[in-house]
């Protein structure tokens, strides 16, 4: 059994936006790598939120001049009311360990209050009733090549990704112990290996996060799966809230504020394991003629709202275009976690909705509340996220105008027909060699990839040949020796890794293709790819 524990190599703290070269796209997406934010944060000495926190007061303080009076009577009203569409931040901390009765009904209000407006409730308008539970003694649990285990600093269960997590109270408590017994040497625990088991352990406190995988994922790949994990929690709740929480009441079961979430962190952690944008930290774009695109975006940004800060327009969980408030860009991780939110549930189908989403990359203290629609029974959804809390019935009338220019240029017609067509082969792409990749434009944080055609036609070939894709792009991204360039040659395939400044690419070719005709092959890729490329990539996203 090996250890692993962290240096004490000292690096810089994070910077909110990254600025764009002259010259270069706006993509409107942060571009910096999250395995780089992640290796930084790990690697600081001195403990620091891991997220910008007070963008969002920021927005609210630029674009609401107040009066002294008005403003003395905002905070009046505040401390007697709450907001009907979210959750508060405001936890009564006990005065004496054992809660008197008065102070259990004042943290069952505020469980209530919670849930009440938010995602919480949202969810719980559908069947959320969890599969049959495996029995965590049996062999078919054991055998999972990955579990998932979050827990409180107390080493209360929080969510197990397979069985009851009640049923793993001692599993949960020996987790904490391993955990604390380092911190009690100055120290922290990242991982162990035992036998043909990666067991790797992301500290949030006030929750923990343990992964343990057979399937050959890296450390720096589990870490970035658990630090997603997190987000999620966080997406619901705000670091605000649970840190308050636990701050008030340290063995505080977390599954009380959690339930009927657990399909969002289920549906997370099964597309990390197919999902490419997670590897890549890349969002994947919806391929339309630039001019379709480019009309989509204008009649977007035609309907201008007061404190609309991002207009998001999705599509079969790729992305058809962005527009952002000026200043103020999105990080690929938030709207990894906006793509899970409309995957995992049906109910955003149904009826327009309005939800607080906190995206952590963006701010982890506060909301944005979010107006959900999809449009005219297609596939196209429309999230207007705004600062504005009692802003549902503005971002209501903004999303009619934006559909009725939609209507009139036949924007969802050329979406449907997008999707209908399922993207582009790699006939499409005239490289006799070629059987499938993957191309990351570092620019605009985007990745694109065709259609899965033979010999990966089954679900099956599909998992194994996106487990040598991150087997090779662990290969590339070592941070003990980084690669540029890798040739590896499998028995079922061969695999050309290239990282540059601009891009990253994988490409895919029979077992018996030499490294010279794969290198040739890659070339023809880019030349294909930079003329496509304003269909590919959404290369300069209005603004607001």
């Amino acid at each position: 059994m090996a250890v692993s524990m962290p240096n004490n190599s000292k690096h810089d703290g994070f910077s909110k936006k990254v600025p764009n070269s002259e010259g270069s796209p706006n993509p409107g997406l942060v571009t910096k790598d999250s395995y780089e934010d992640l290796e930084e944060d790990l690697h600081s000495d001195v403990p620091r939120p891991r997220h910008p926190s007070g963008i969002i007061a920021e927005i609210v303080e630029s674009t609401h001049h107040q009066t002294p009076e008005e403003h003395k009577n905002e905070n009046s009203t505040k401390q007697f009311s709450q907001s009907p569409g979210g959750p508060s931040n405001h936890v009564q901390t006990a005065k004496d360990p054992e809660l008197q009765s008065s102070e259990v009904f004042v943290i069952e209000e505020q469980e209530q209050r919670l849930r009440s407006g938010s995602v919480l409730q949202k969810v719980e308008q559908v069947d959320h009733s969890r599969e049959v539970e495996e029995d965590v003694h049996s062999l078919t649990w054991k055998n999972h090549k990955k579990h998932i285990f979050i827990l409180s600093e107390a080493g209360k269960p929080i969510y197990s990704r397979y069985g009851n997590e009640d049923k793993l109270v001692t599993l949960m408590g020996v987790i904490q112990a391993l955990i604390s017994f380092v911190q009690d040497d100055n120290d922290s625990l990242r991982s162990i290996v035992a036998g043909g088991h990666l067991i790797v352990f992301l500290v949030r406190p006030p929750v923990f996060m343990v992964a343990a995988s057979s399937a050959g994922e890296s450390q720096q790949q589990l870490m970035l799966h658990l630090q997603y994990m997190y987000d999620q929690i966080l997406s619901v709740l705000t670091q605000a809230q649970l840190t308050r929480i636990f701050e008030q009441r340290r063995n505080y079961d977390l599954r009380r504020l959690l339930a009927g979430t657990e399909k969002f962190l289920n549906n997370l952690a099964d597309m990390i394991d197919i999902d490419p944008c997670f590897l890549l930290s890349a969002v994947r774009g919806l391929p339309l003629d630039s001019s379709v695109r480019d009309t989509i975006g204008q009649s977007m940004q035609s309907v201008k709202v007061k404190d609309l800060v991002f207009a998001i327009l999705i599509a079969d969980g790729q992305l058809v275009t962005l527009v952002h408030m000026k200043k103020y860009i999105l990080h690929p991780a938030d709207l990894h976690l906006v793509i899970n939110l409309l995957k995992s549930s049906a109910a955003f189908e149904t009826a327009d909705s309005w939800v607080p989403i906190c995206l952590p990359n963006f701010d982890s203290s506060g909301y944005l509340y979010s107006h959900i629609s999809y449009l005219d029974h297609s596939p196209a959804c429309l999230l207007l996220m705004t600062v504005d809390q009692m802003a549902f019935k503005e971002m209501e009338e903004c999303k009619q105008k934006i559909v009725e220019r939609f209507r009139k240029n036949n924007s969802l017609a050329a979406i449907k027909d997008s999707i209908k067509h399922g993207g582009y082969t790699c006939q499409e792409v005239g490289v006799s060699e070629l059987r499938h990749f993957l191309y990351k434009n570092k620019t605009t944080a985007q990745y694109t990839a065709p259609s899965w055609g033979a010999p990966y036609s089954t679900q099956t070939e599909q998992e194994r040949l996106f487990s040598l894709y991150r087997f090779v792009h662990q290969k590339v991204h070592n941070p003990a020796r980084p690669l540029k360039i890798i040739f590896y040659v499998g028995s079922k395939e061969s695999m050309l890794g290239w990282v540059t400044p601009g891009f990253e690419l994988y490409g895919v070719f029979s077992p018996l293709t030499t490294k010279q005709v794969a290198i040739n092959a890659v070339q023809k890729i880019l030349k294909w790819i930079k003329r496509e490329e304003e269909k590919l990539f959404i290369l300069n996203p209005p603004e607001y």
